[in-house]
């Protein structure tokens, strides 16, 4: 009885120290990232946000909706951030994108494979925390019907962790718009839907033969959408596809769907 005590006590105590160790290295992790990305902020002169981004969505309002801004905030202090600067320490960065007021603002790279940059920030540190990237089959310049763009769905709310709270109307009422600035200029994009996808499902489709093709894509993403906007994109469109994880395994990913403005 008392040996088994002791096996008992000694592999409680060995689980102990393993996820002891484990917890050790995520914050080590995430510290890392959050470094990495600072100095990303810092290299590319972002203007410091007014304020803390609100990370939890608002209570639904009582009074009528709030109509979409006109207003674009936040087109001209992005378009003035140095992407040369960020281009000298990698030159995968393609950009920079953002959601205002929330904690999605990060450069975009691409690399030659979209296994890279789930392990590595922007500047090619290995972390866990990985980076924004594009897919390495889209076109660096957006060109193509459907842009997809990576990001991890991180514990402490960093990358891609935002987009979860797009399943209620109200917290895209609040975050309309996704802004990407890259060597062309300043891009606004509209989202228009959200929702849940298996990773082989039609979300991630960027090779198109024609327009009913196109329109299908279309369809299958406004029909699974949990929100609704009143924006429904046309064919000749571009869209903007963020993915991230549900945090419910692998087999799906939650997606943010969003057509360039005019």
């Amino acid at each position: 009885m008392k040996r088994m005590r002791l096996v008992l006590t000694l592999a409680l105590a060995a689980v102990l120290i393993v996820s002891g160790g484990m917890f050790i290295h995520q914050l080590l992790d995430y510290r890392a990232g959050d470094a990495a990305y600072k100095e990303a902020a810092e290299i590319a002169k972002l203007p410091e946000p007014a304020s803390e981004p609100p990370e939890a969505p608002a209570e639904a309002p009582a009074a009528e909706p709030t109509p979409e801004p006109s207003a674009e905030p936040q087109t001209d202090p992005l378009a003035s951030i140095d992407l040369a600067a960020l281009q000298a320490v990698n030159a995968d960065v393609l950009g920079w994108l953002s959601i205002p007021d929330t904690a999605i603002s990060y450069p975009l790279v691409q690399g030659a494979d979209n296994d890279y940059y789930l392990a590595h920030t922007w500047n090619r540190s290995s972390s866990a925390v990985g980076a924004i990237f594009m897919d390495a089959r889209c076109a660096s310049d957006r060109s193509g019907f459907n842009t997809v763009i990576y990001g991890h769905r991180m514990n402490n709310g960093s990358m891609f962790a935002s987009l979860k709270y797009y399943n209620d109307p109200s917290y895209r009422q609040a975050h309309p718009r996704i802004y990407l600035v890259d060597a062309s200029g300043s891009h606004t994009y509209d989202i228009y839907a959200a929702y849940e996808v298996s990773t082989e499902g039609e979300a991630y489709r960027l090779s198109f033969s024609d327009d009913t093709e196109r329109q299908a894509f279309l369809n299958d993403g406004l029909s699974r959408s949990v929100i609704s906007t009143g924006i429904t994109p046309q064919i000749s469109d571009r869209v903007l596809t963020l993915s991230t994880c549900t945090g419910r395994g692998h087999a799906t990913r939650w997606v943010v769907q969003a057509v360039e403005a005019d």
